[in-house]
């Protein structure tokens, strides 16, 4: 098995560092607002690949954190008057719905910084006897000339950063000993969440977070770190730098990144009114959907994201739906169960789609090529099976459609319409629970109806309700 790793900037053959485990960490979200479609390709991406190498038989410790502590979340806390605390929760809850809507598995661990603040402290004190730290004014920071390696992932060259773009210095102020120098810990600020510190009441620097987090779960080293390709500077890098200087051995062997994701051929952001969340999606697709655009395309490869690639991808995930629905209706209304002689050889057949697949998933998990097998294996399929096919055919012809399927985070289970009727009692009954004040039972009905496709909208008239 082949994987791109960034470090050496080609495909390397992926050796575990301990035989059939693989430690693997991936940067999660900063939990201050829904996750946006940028967040979640490298959900979908990463969790496919842990699903491969389960699939091949691979113990996976699957560490993905929450950033609960940050900028962004203190702003959200004090526009809407309540704690950071409250904010992290509830965008932690929101994000794990939209994870279960695009079939991301739950990691191993799902750390939240706010919760491993005392290994930060003594990483960074670890770093300061060590001479690599050092502490000013109540804030650290990390002597990024002190290591020797910085810039080896990013291939940057420490003095062309000194001298070159102000835009790729690591923010600081004049009380750093070097301009490059990064922030381990800083005070804390009026109205801000903090912690003690032998420095100052404070909370810890983004970088350190996830170097802590990535050593309590699963060691001093890791087979893989990933994560988007914005992250490698200066957030990965200084994760190397920090995590190799307190552990004195290499950090991790590969690292992955994917790339960027644009919104109709312009990088997404809010100024330019093309932010799109993964919530808002889900009002017009299955997350499935979005889950197969994800797919469709190799994840170092920059993906544009549009109306008509969605409607494309809903078309090819029906193509694959049908198929599984075709066999079903098949098995149920088979003449006979066991296979012949001439279904055994048509079924050998199909072990050529799966070498397909999985030589495409082991060439740097090349998501494109997969998907175009299970196209090979559903076009077989729909030209094999038929009426007089045995019972024993078609279940294997299924088994081996869901097998690949599931590896890609694809359900082939056609989710059953609700009738009218039934949406009309649920919306009834999550009525009657607002009204007795019961939000977490009106809130489960809104969920479980999202599920299902099934999209509500509060307005002065009521209720009302539409199916994605």
């Amino acid at each position: 098995m082949k994987l791109y790793n960034t470090l050496s900037k080609k495909k390397e053959e992926f050796v575990p560092l301990e035989e059939g485990k693989v430690r693997m960490y991936v940067c999660g979200p900063t939990v201050y607002n829904f996750i946006h479609i940028g967040n979640a390709r490298p959900m979908i991406i990463f969790d496919t690949v842990r699903r491969y190498f389960e699939y091949k038989g691979y113990d996976v410790n699957y560490v993905s954190n929450f950033t609960d502590v940050d900028d962004k979340i203190i702003k959200k806390a004090i526009e809407e008057g309540v704690t950071a605390d409250e904010i992290s929760r509830r965008y932690i809850a929101e994000c794990k719905k939209d994870m279960e809507g695009m079939n991301v598995k739950p990691a191993t661990t799902h750390p939240l910084a706010t919760q491993e603040i005392g290994g930060m402290i003594e990483m960074i004190r670890t770093l300061m006897e060590k001479g690599y730290a050092y502490e000013k004014n109540g804030t650290v920071y990390f002597r990024t000339r002190q290591f020797k390696d910085y810039g080896k992932l990013s291939h940057k060259n420490l003095d062309d950063l000194r001298s070159g773009e102000r835009s790729l210095l690591v923010t600081g102020e004049d009380e750093k000993e070097d301009p490059l120098d990064f922030v381990l810990w800083k005070p804390k600020k009026e109205g801000e969440p903090s912690w003690e510190s032998p420095w100052s009441d404070g909370r810890p620097g983004w970088h350190i977070e996830c170097s802590e987090m990535s050593k309590k779960y699963l060691g001093e080293q890791i087979d893989i770190h990933a994560g988007g390709e914005d992250l490698v500077f200066p957030h990965h890098e200084n994760e190397i730098a920090q995590s190799e200087a307190a552990n004195g051995k290499e950090f991790a062997k590969y690292w992955m990144h994917n790339a960027f994701l644009n919104i109709d051929n312009r990088k997404m952001s809010k100024s330019l009114g093309n932010f799109r969340t993964v919530r808002e999606i889900s009002e017009q697709y299955d997350l499935q959907i979005l889950r197969f655009f994800m797919l469709s395309a190799h994840y170092r490869s920059p993906l544009n994201f549009s109306a008509e690639l969605m409607e494309a991808s809903k078309s090819g995930l029906e193509r694959i739906v049908n198929a599984a629905d075709s066999l079903k209706f098949l098995m149920e209304n088979a003449k006979t169960e066991e296979m012949t002689e001439a279904e055994n050889q048509a079924f050998g057949k199909t072990e050529a789609f799966v070498k397909a697949f999985e030589s495409a998933m082991e060439d740097d998990f090349n998501t494109a090529d997969a998907v175009a097998s299970v196209f090979e294996l559903v076009k077989y399929s729909n030209t094999t099976a038929d009426g007089d096919s045995s019972k024993e055919y078609l279940q294997k012809l299924l088994e081996r459609l869901v097998s690949l399927t599931d590896v890609l985070g694809l359900i082939v289970d056609r989710k059953e319409e609700m009738l009218d009727e039934e949406i009309e009692e649920l919306i009834q009954e999550r009525q009657a629970a607002r009204k007795a004040k019961d939000f977490a039972r009106a809130d489960a009905i809104r969920d479980e109806l999202l599920l299902k496709g099934i999209i509500l909208k509060d307005t002065r008239e009521g209720v009302q309700w539409k199916r994605a």
